[in-house]
């Protein structure tokens, strides 16, 4: 891959999002792929834990809130399934590795090969030329946008999860392990959005309370027409402020589109939130990007 130039930086600071085409190669694509393969064929999903995952507020409370399996998942690797893929005893409608959404939260920690990837020397070259002291990893995640069934994500920003003092310390690493297009649910994003602070929050409830988060403030209503799309081939990069304003579509195509993500916040001045659903724990505090 070519180095990043200090127009495209500038292009980053003034968009919210930055798009690097083929900064992995698709040998390093295919080796996630079947990582994530050897893992869904050992997963092994405890009755209790079978939490369906969504982006709509009431079901986030409900299912994510009532769901410790959620809140404890930040140094853990855990599943969560799409809609609709379970009965109610819990047991699979359709095959198992075509119901997961997502895996989360510590990829980047504990498994060799997401975590190679997370601390790769051209993921730290770059944070170095974005001017990132002391970077580290908060949280990671497979997405799988199944085909026909991969849900929607409802207009978000991703500080309203990630809650920092001061904002604009939280970054997106984006990685399309297959193309990305209009029609299996890419990402769009309203450009410049990243400027105007955060209106919404999720944050643990105070204990006793009957879900684990509760959002705070309200999502305004985005113009679709702001959105742009943002396609991207195997191996590109997005680079996502944590303030920019980023939605996914329903994936109703025949592929998938799996993604590796993970975020990354500045450590140098900052405070992460008590109040946010993950936190660092003695068993993983976040680990220096730079290694």
């Amino acid at each position: 891959m070519a180095s990043v130039t200090q127009q495209q930086i500038q292009k980053f600071h003034k968009d919210g999002f930055l798009v690097l085409e083929q900064f992995f190669s698709a040998e390093e694509c295919d080796s996630m792929r079947s990582q994530i393969q050897r893992i869904v064929a050992e997963m092994e999903v405890p009755p209790h834990c079978r939490t369906a995952f969504s982006t709509r507020q009431e079901e986030q409370v409900q299912e994510q809130g009532s769901s410790d399996y959620f809140l404890t998942s930040g140094d853990k690797i855990r599943f969560f399934f799409e809609k609709g893929v379970l009965d109610e005893k819990g047991n699979f409608l359709i095959p198992k590795e075509k119901s997961v959404s997502k895996i989360g939260h510590a990829l980047h920690a504990y498994d060799p090969v997401f975590k190679q990837i997370t601390h790769s020397p051209k993921v730290q070259e770059l944070g170095r030329k974005l001017g990132l002291e002391r970077p580290v990893v908060v949280q990671s995640m497979y997405i799988f946008k199944q085909p026909r069934i991969g849900g929607e994500v409802t207009p978000h920003q991703d500080a309203s999860f990630l809650h920092t003092e001061p904002l604009g310390r939280i970054l997106g690493f984006w990685i399309a392990l297959e193309d990305a297009t209009q029609e299996n649910g890419c990402l769009w994003f309203i450009p410049g959005s990243h400027t105007n602070g955060i209106t919404r929050r999720m944050v643990r409830a105070p204990s006793g309370a009957s879900t684990c988060v509760e959002f705070v403030g309200s999502e305004p209503a985005y113009d679709d027409k702001q959105f742009i799309p943002l396609p991207i081939s195997k191996g590109g990069l997005i680079l996502i402020h944590g303030e920019v304003v980023h939605k996914s579509e329903l994936n109703s195509s025949e592929s998938s589109r799996h993604v590796f993500t993970f975020h990354v916040m500045e450590a140098k001045g900052t405070t992460w939130s008590k109040e946010n659903w993950l936190q660092p724990t003695p068993e993983l505090p976040f680990p220096s990007l730079y290694t």
